[in-house]
Protein backbone atom coordinates (compact mmCIF):
# COMPACT_ATOMS: atom_id res chain seq x y z
CA UNK A 1 0.00 0.00 0.00
CA UNK A 2 2.96 2.36 0.50
CA UNK A 3 4.01 2.05 -3.14
CA UNK A 4 0.41 2.36 -4.36
CA UNK A 5 -0.11 5.40 -2.13
CA UNK A 6 2.98 7.08 -3.59
CA UNK A 7 1.74 6.57 -7.16
CA UNK A 8 -1.76 7.65 -6.13
CA UNK A 9 -0.39 10.88 -4.65
CA UNK A 10 1.43 11.63 -7.91
CA UNK A 11 -1.75 10.98 -9.89
CA UNK A 12 -3.73 13.18 -7.50
CA UNK A 13 -1.34 16.08 -8.05
CA UNK A 14 -1.67 15.69 -11.81
CA UNK A 15 -5.45 15.43 -11.62
CA UNK A 16 -5.78 18.62 -9.52
CA UNK A 17 -3.95 20.75 -12.06
CA UNK A 18 -6.14 23.57 -13.45
CA UNK A 19 -8.21 22.58 -16.51
CA UNK A 20 -9.55 25.47 -18.62
CA UNK A 21 -11.70 23.10 -20.69
CA UNK A 22 -14.07 22.42 -17.77
CA UNK A 23 -16.44 24.95 -16.24
CA UNK A 24 -19.21 25.00 -13.69
CA UNK A 25 -20.47 21.73 -12.28
CA UNK A 26 -18.33 19.72 -14.71
CA UNK A 27 -15.22 21.17 -13.12
CA UNK A 28 -16.49 20.03 -9.71
CA UNK A 29 -17.08 16.51 -11.06
CA UNK A 30 -13.66 16.62 -12.67
CA UNK A 31 -12.01 17.28 -9.30
CA UNK A 32 -14.13 14.66 -7.55
CA UNK A 33 -12.99 12.04 -10.07
CA UNK A 34 -9.41 13.30 -9.75
CA UNK A 35 -9.64 12.48 -6.03
CA UNK A 36 -11.66 9.25 -6.31
CA UNK A 37 -9.38 7.49 -8.80
CA UNK A 38 -6.18 7.86 -6.70
CA UNK A 39 -8.13 6.84 -3.59
CA UNK A 40 -9.18 3.62 -5.30
CA UNK A 41 -5.58 3.02 -6.36
CA UNK A 42 -4.51 2.89 -2.69
CA UNK A 43 -6.81 -0.08 -2.00
CA UNK A 44 -6.58 -1.83 -5.38
CA UNK A 45 -4.49 -4.79 -4.12
CA UNK A 46 -6.56 -5.35 -1.00
CA UNK A 47 -9.92 -5.29 -2.82
CA UNK A 48 -9.16 -5.71 -6.55
CA UNK A 49 -12.68 -6.70 -7.61
CA UNK A 50 -14.43 -3.86 -5.79
CA UNK A 51 -11.96 -1.17 -6.84
CA UNK A 52 -12.15 -2.33 -10.48
CA UNK A 53 -15.96 -2.21 -10.47
CA UNK A 54 -15.95 1.29 -8.95
CA UNK A 55 -13.33 2.44 -11.47
CA UNK A 56 -15.45 1.17 -14.37
CA UNK A 57 -18.46 2.97 -12.89
CA UNK A 58 -16.44 6.20 -12.63
CA UNK A 59 -15.32 5.87 -16.23
CA UNK A 60 -18.84 5.31 -17.46
CA UNK A 61 -19.94 8.30 -15.39
CA UNK A 62 -17.35 10.48 -17.09
CA UNK A 63 -18.60 9.33 -20.47
CA UNK A 64 -22.23 9.98 -19.54
CA UNK A 65 -21.56 13.44 -18.06
CA UNK A 66 -19.09 14.53 -20.76
CA UNK A 67 -16.36 15.16 -18.18
CA UNK A 68 -12.88 15.25 -19.65
CA UNK A 69 -10.90 12.23 -18.27
CA UNK A 70 -7.60 14.15 -18.35
CA UNK A 71 -4.90 12.63 -16.05
CA UNK A 72 -7.34 10.16 -14.48
CA UNK A 73 -6.94 8.04 -17.61
CA UNK A 74 -3.59 6.88 -16.21
CA UNK A 75 -5.40 5.45 -13.21
CA UNK A 76 -7.72 3.47 -15.48
CA UNK A 77 -4.65 1.81 -17.01
CA UNK A 78 -3.62 0.74 -13.53
CA UNK A 79 -7.05 -0.75 -12.88
CA UNK A 80 -6.91 -2.73 -16.13
CA UNK A 81 -3.65 -4.25 -14.87
CA UNK A 82 -5.08 -4.83 -11.39
CA UNK A 83 -8.15 -6.70 -12.64
CA UNK A 84 -6.02 -9.08 -14.71
CA UNK A 85 -3.27 -9.57 -12.11
CA UNK A 86 -5.18 -9.77 -8.82
CA UNK A 87 -8.90 -9.92 -9.55
CA UNK A 88 -11.20 -12.89 -9.91
CA UNK A 89 -12.19 -14.34 -13.27
CA UNK A 90 -15.15 -12.03 -13.80
CA UNK A 91 -13.06 -9.02 -12.78
CA UNK A 92 -10.37 -9.94 -15.30
CA UNK A 93 -12.97 -10.24 -18.05
CA UNK A 94 -14.55 -6.96 -17.01
CA UNK A 95 -11.16 -5.23 -17.17
CA UNK A 96 -10.54 -6.59 -20.67
CA UNK A 97 -13.99 -5.59 -21.89
CA UNK A 98 -13.71 -2.10 -20.39
CA UNK A 99 -10.27 -1.67 -21.92
CA UNK A 100 -11.52 -2.65 -25.38
CA UNK A 101 -14.49 -0.29 -25.05
CA UNK A 102 -12.46 2.61 -23.65
CA UNK A 103 -11.08 3.71 -27.03
CA UNK A 104 -14.35 3.75 -29.00
CA UNK A 105 -16.33 5.38 -26.16
CA UNK A 106 -13.71 8.06 -25.55
CA UNK A 107 -13.43 8.85 -29.25
CA UNK A 108 -17.22 9.03 -29.53
CA UNK A 109 -17.64 11.45 -26.66
CA UNK A 110 -14.38 13.38 -26.91
CA UNK A 111 -13.11 13.48 -30.51
CA UNK A 112 -10.40 16.01 -29.66
CA UNK A 113 -10.45 15.63 -25.91
CA UNK A 114 -12.43 18.89 -25.33
CA UNK A 115 -16.05 20.00 -25.07
CA UNK A 116 -17.74 23.39 -25.29
CA UNK A 117 -19.73 25.13 -22.58
CA UNK A 118 -22.82 23.11 -23.42
CA UNK A 119 -20.88 19.79 -23.16
CA UNK A 120 -20.75 19.22 -26.90
CA UNK A 121 -17.51 17.84 -28.35
CA UNK A 122 -15.26 20.24 -30.26
CA UNK A 123 -13.26 19.07 -33.22
CA UNK A 124 -13.36 17.67 -36.74
CA UNK A 125 -15.28 14.59 -37.82
CA UNK A 126 -13.20 11.52 -38.80
CA UNK A 127 -13.88 8.96 -41.48
CA UNK A 128 -14.87 5.45 -40.48
CA UNK A 129 -11.39 4.08 -41.15
CA UNK A 130 -9.76 6.88 -39.22
CA UNK A 131 -12.16 6.39 -36.33
CA UNK A 132 -11.42 2.66 -36.18
CA UNK A 133 -7.69 3.31 -36.24
CA UNK A 134 -7.87 5.97 -33.52
CA UNK A 135 -10.19 3.84 -31.37
CA UNK A 136 -7.80 0.91 -31.69
CA UNK A 137 -4.81 3.05 -30.75
CA UNK A 138 -6.67 4.46 -27.73
CA UNK A 139 -7.66 0.96 -26.51
CA UNK A 140 -4.21 -0.53 -27.05
CA UNK A 141 -2.67 0.80 -23.78
CA UNK A 142 -5.54 -0.71 -21.79
CA UNK A 143 -5.18 -4.08 -23.52
CA UNK A 144 -1.42 -4.05 -23.03
CA UNK A 145 -1.85 -3.30 -19.32
CA UNK A 146 -4.38 -6.12 -19.09
CA UNK A 147 -1.95 -8.52 -20.83
CA UNK A 148 0.81 -7.43 -18.46
CA UNK A 149 -1.47 -8.21 -15.56
CA UNK A 150 -2.20 -11.67 -16.94
CA UNK A 151 1.51 -12.37 -17.27
CA UNK A 152 1.99 -11.25 -13.68
CA UNK A 153 -0.78 -13.60 -12.54
CA UNK A 154 0.71 -16.52 -14.45
CA UNK A 155 4.19 -15.82 -13.12
CA UNK A 156 2.89 -15.50 -9.57
CA UNK A 157 0.99 -18.78 -9.90
CA UNK A 158 4.14 -20.41 -11.28
CA UNK A 159 6.20 -19.17 -8.34
CA UNK A 160 3.55 -20.38 -5.90
CA UNK A 161 3.62 -23.79 -7.57
CA UNK A 162 7.41 -23.88 -7.29
CA UNK A 163 7.18 -23.00 -3.60
CA UNK A 164 4.54 -25.67 -3.04
CA UNK A 165 6.63 -28.19 -4.90
CA UNK A 166 9.72 -27.28 -2.89
CA UNK A 167 7.75 -27.58 0.34
CA UNK A 168 6.29 -30.91 -0.79
CA UNK A 169 9.72 -32.22 -1.72
CA UNK A 170 11.06 -31.09 1.62
CA UNK A 171 8.24 -32.89 3.41
CA UNK A 172 8.88 -36.00 1.33
CA UNK A 173 12.60 -35.77 2.08
CA UNK A 174 11.87 -35.48 5.79
CA UNK A 175 9.48 -38.43 5.58
CA UNK A 176 12.07 -40.51 3.72
CA UNK A 177 14.68 -39.54 6.32
CA UNK A 178 12.35 -40.67 9.10
CA UNK A 179 11.71 -43.95 7.27
CA UNK A 180 15.44 -44.44 6.79
CA UNK A 181 16.06 -43.73 10.47
CA UNK A 182 13.33 -46.19 11.48
CA UNK A 183 14.77 -48.84 9.16
CA UNK A 184 18.24 -48.24 10.54
CA UNK A 185 16.97 -48.49 14.10
CA UNK A 186 15.17 -51.76 13.26
CA UNK A 187 18.33 -53.12 11.62
CA UNK A 188 20.45 -52.19 14.62
CA UNK A 189 17.85 -53.70 16.96
CA UNK A 190 18.02 -56.97 15.03
CA UNK A 191 21.81 -56.94 15.17
CA UNK A 192 21.81 -56.22 18.89
CA UNK A 193 19.31 -59.00 19.50
CA UNK A 194 21.28 -61.52 17.46
CA UNK A 195 24.60 -60.60 19.06
CA UNK A 196 23.40 -60.33 22.64
CA UNK A 197 21.00 -63.29 22.57
CA UNK A 198 23.52 -65.69 21.10
CA UNK A 199 26.52 -64.76 23.20
CA UNK A 200 24.63 -64.34 26.46
CA UNK A 201 22.97 -67.73 25.90
CA UNK A 202 26.38 -69.35 25.47
CA UNK A 203 27.67 -67.63 28.57
CA UNK A 204 24.68 -68.78 30.65
CA UNK A 205 25.06 -72.39 29.54
CA UNK A 206 28.79 -72.35 30.29
CA UNK A 207 28.25 -70.69 33.66
CA UNK A 208 25.68 -73.32 34.64
CA UNK A 209 28.05 -76.06 33.56
CA UNK A 210 30.96 -74.55 35.44
CA UNK A 211 28.90 -74.31 38.62
CA UNK A 212 27.86 -77.97 38.22
CA UNK A 213 31.39 -79.39 37.77
CA UNK A 214 33.28 -76.89 39.90
CA UNK A 215 33.79 -79.27 42.82
CA UNK A 216 34.28 -82.52 40.92
CA UNK A 217 36.14 -81.31 37.83
CA UNK A 218 37.96 -78.00 38.30
CA UNK A 219 39.62 -78.31 34.88
CA UNK A 220 36.30 -78.44 33.07
CA UNK A 221 35.09 -75.54 35.14
CA UNK A 222 38.19 -73.59 34.15
CA UNK A 223 37.57 -74.33 30.48
CA UNK A 224 33.97 -73.22 30.83
CA UNK A 225 35.08 -69.98 32.45
CA UNK A 226 37.54 -69.43 29.61
CA UNK A 227 34.73 -69.90 27.11
CA UNK A 228 32.60 -67.39 29.04
CA UNK A 229 35.43 -64.85 28.97
CA UNK A 230 36.09 -65.22 25.22
CA UNK A 231 32.38 -65.13 24.39
CA UNK A 232 31.92 -62.02 26.53
CA UNK A 233 34.83 -60.30 24.80
CA UNK A 234 33.39 -61.15 21.40
CA UNK A 235 29.99 -59.81 22.41
CA UNK A 236 31.61 -56.65 23.74
CA UNK A 237 33.52 -56.07 20.48
CA UNK A 238 30.40 -56.47 18.35
CA UNK A 239 28.34 -54.26 20.65
CA UNK A 240 31.02 -51.57 20.43
CA UNK A 241 30.79 -51.75 16.65
CA UNK A 242 27.03 -51.36 16.81
CA UNK A 243 27.35 -48.39 19.15
CA UNK A 244 29.79 -46.93 16.66
CA UNK A 245 26.97 -47.01 14.11
CA UNK A 246 24.74 -45.06 16.47
CA UNK A 247 27.40 -42.44 17.15
CA UNK A 248 28.75 -42.00 13.61
CA UNK A 249 26.23 -42.39 10.81
CA UNK A 250 28.84 -41.79 8.11
CA UNK A 251 30.92 -44.80 9.17
CA UNK A 252 28.10 -47.33 9.46
CA UNK A 253 29.53 -49.70 6.88
CA UNK A 254 32.95 -49.57 8.53
CA UNK A 255 31.76 -50.53 12.01
CA UNK A 256 28.88 -52.82 11.14
CA UNK A 257 29.67 -56.48 11.85
CA UNK A 258 29.29 -58.49 8.66
CA UNK A 259 29.74 -62.21 9.36
CA UNK A 260 28.86 -64.56 6.51
CA UNK A 261 28.71 -68.20 5.44
CA UNK A 262 32.47 -68.60 5.86
CA UNK A 263 32.12 -67.82 9.58
CA UNK A 264 29.52 -70.54 10.14
CA UNK A 265 32.10 -73.19 11.22
CA UNK A 266 33.35 -70.84 13.96
CA UNK A 267 29.78 -70.24 15.08
CA UNK A 268 29.06 -73.97 15.16
CA UNK A 269 32.24 -74.65 17.14
CA UNK A 270 31.14 -72.08 19.66
CA UNK A 271 27.72 -73.72 19.89
CA UNK A 272 29.26 -77.18 20.32
CA UNK A 273 31.48 -75.82 23.06
CA UNK A 274 28.32 -74.58 24.78
CA UNK A 275 27.05 -78.18 24.85
CA UNK A 276 24.78 -78.45 21.80
CA UNK A 277 25.82 -81.12 19.26
CA UNK A 278 25.49 -79.74 15.73
CA UNK A 279 26.03 -81.47 12.39
CA UNK A 280 26.90 -79.26 9.42
CA UNK A 281 26.71 -80.10 5.72
CA UNK A 282 27.23 -77.92 2.66
CA UNK A 283 26.30 -78.96 -0.86
CA UNK A 284 26.52 -77.38 -4.28
CA UNK A 285 29.16 -75.07 -5.68
CA UNK A 286 30.17 -72.62 -2.98
CA UNK A 287 30.67 -69.11 -4.33
CA UNK A 288 30.82 -65.52 -3.22
CA UNK A 289 27.43 -64.18 -2.16
CA UNK A 290 26.04 -60.66 -1.76
CA UNK A 291 26.84 -59.26 1.67
CA UNK A 292 23.15 -58.99 2.50
CA UNK A 293 22.62 -62.69 1.80
CA UNK A 294 25.79 -63.62 3.70
CA UNK A 295 24.66 -61.76 6.80
CA UNK A 296 21.10 -63.13 6.52
CA UNK A 297 22.35 -66.74 6.40
CA UNK A 298 24.63 -66.23 9.39
CA UNK A 299 21.99 -64.54 11.54
CA UNK A 300 19.31 -67.11 10.70
CA UNK A 301 21.60 -69.99 11.73
CA UNK A 302 22.69 -68.11 14.85
CA UNK A 303 19.13 -67.34 15.93
CA UNK A 304 17.90 -70.85 15.14
CA UNK A 305 20.64 -72.51 17.20
CA UNK A 306 20.05 -70.07 20.04
CA UNK A 307 16.39 -71.11 20.04
CA UNK A 308 17.40 -74.77 20.09
CA UNK A 309 19.54 -74.23 23.18
CA UNK A 310 16.73 -72.27 24.78
CA UNK A 311 13.77 -74.52 23.94
CA UNK A 312 15.15 -77.84 22.70
CA UNK A 313 16.00 -79.41 26.03
CA UNK A 314 19.25 -80.86 27.41
CA UNK A 315 19.40 -83.83 24.98
CA UNK A 316 18.62 -81.94 21.78
CA UNK A 317 20.78 -82.27 18.68
CA UNK A 318 20.75 -79.92 15.71
CA UNK A 319 21.60 -80.14 12.04
CA UNK A 320 22.53 -77.27 9.72
CA UNK A 321 22.52 -77.74 5.96
CA UNK A 322 23.45 -75.14 3.34
CA UNK A 323 22.69 -75.91 -0.30
CA UNK A 324 24.14 -73.68 -3.05
CA UNK A 325 21.73 -73.97 -5.95
CA UNK A 326 21.93 -72.48 -9.40
CA UNK A 327 19.55 -69.61 -8.62
CA UNK A 328 18.87 -69.95 -4.89
CA UNK A 329 20.50 -70.71 -1.59
CA UNK A 330 18.64 -73.03 0.79
CA UNK A 331 19.40 -73.04 4.50
CA UNK A 332 17.95 -75.73 6.75
CA UNK A 333 18.18 -75.84 10.54
CA UNK A 334 16.37 -78.60 12.38
CA UNK A 335 16.58 -80.28 15.76
CA UNK A 336 15.13 -83.29 17.58
CA UNK A 337 14.35 -81.48 20.80
CA UNK A 338 11.07 -80.86 22.55
CA UNK A 339 9.36 -79.61 19.44
CA UNK A 340 7.16 -76.60 18.86
CA UNK A 341 6.35 -74.14 21.61
CA UNK A 342 3.94 -71.25 21.44
CA UNK A 343 6.80 -68.88 22.18
CA UNK A 344 8.77 -70.13 19.18
CA UNK A 345 5.85 -69.90 16.80
CA UNK A 346 5.02 -66.33 17.88
CA UNK A 347 8.61 -65.22 17.46
CA UNK A 348 9.50 -65.02 21.10
CA UNK A 349 13.03 -66.19 20.44
CA UNK A 350 15.36 -65.93 23.36
CA UNK A 351 14.04 -62.84 25.04
CA UNK A 352 10.29 -63.28 24.89
CA UNK A 353 9.92 -59.89 23.20
CA UNK A 354 9.06 -61.09 19.73
CA UNK A 355 12.44 -60.46 18.07
CA UNK A 356 13.41 -64.07 17.26
CA UNK A 357 11.45 -65.47 14.36
CA UNK A 358 10.13 -62.00 13.49
CA UNK A 359 13.69 -60.88 12.91
CA UNK A 360 14.27 -63.93 10.69
CA UNK A 361 11.24 -63.08 8.56
CA UNK A 362 12.36 -59.47 8.23
CA UNK A 363 15.85 -60.48 7.16
CA UNK A 364 14.59 -63.00 4.63
CA UNK A 365 12.07 -60.48 3.31
CA UNK A 366 14.80 -57.88 2.80
CA UNK A 367 16.52 -60.18 0.28
CA UNK A 368 13.20 -61.29 -1.33
CA UNK A 369 13.43 -64.80 0.05
CA UNK A 370 10.99 -67.17 1.73
CA UNK A 371 10.94 -68.66 5.23
CA UNK A 372 9.26 -71.87 6.35
CA UNK A 373 9.02 -72.38 10.12
CA UNK A 374 7.24 -75.15 11.94
CA UNK A 375 7.35 -78.45 13.79
CA UNK A 376 9.49 -81.24 12.39
CA UNK A 377 7.90 -84.59 11.58
CA UNK A 378 8.88 -87.00 14.32
CA UNK A 379 9.52 -84.26 16.86
CA UNK A 380 11.67 -81.21 17.06
CA UNK A 381 11.63 -77.94 15.17
CA UNK A 382 12.51 -77.04 11.61
CA UNK A 383 13.47 -73.75 9.92
CA UNK A 384 14.08 -73.54 6.18
CA UNK A 385 15.01 -70.35 4.33
CA UNK A 386 15.31 -70.02 0.57
CA UNK A 387 17.22 -66.97 -0.66
CA UNK A 388 17.31 -66.05 -4.37
CA UNK A 389 20.69 -65.75 -6.07
CA UNK A 390 21.97 -64.69 -9.45
CA UNK A 391 22.78 -67.59 -11.73
CA UNK A 392 26.35 -68.81 -11.37
CA UNK A 393 28.56 -67.92 -14.33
Amino acid sequence: MVADSAWALLLLLLGLLPDDSEHGWRLVVHYLIAVAVPLLMVFRRRNPDLTLALAVALGLGQIALNVNPAASSIGYLVFAYTGAAFGSTWASRLALGAGLAAGPLTLWRFPTGSVDDQGEPIGPHYSVLQSLLLATLMSTPFVLCWAWGRLTRVRRAYLVELEDRAARLERERDAQAKVAVAAERARIARELHDVVAHNVSVMIVQADGAAYVLDNSPQQAKEALGTIASTGRQALVEMRRLLGVLRTAGTAEEYMPQPGVEELPELLDQVRTAGLPVDFTASGDSRELPRGVELTVYRIVQEALTNVRKHGGPDARARVAVDFGERELAVLIEDDGRGTTSEQLTGGGTDGLGHGLIGMRERVGMVSGSLDVGPRPGGGFRIRAVLPLKAAK
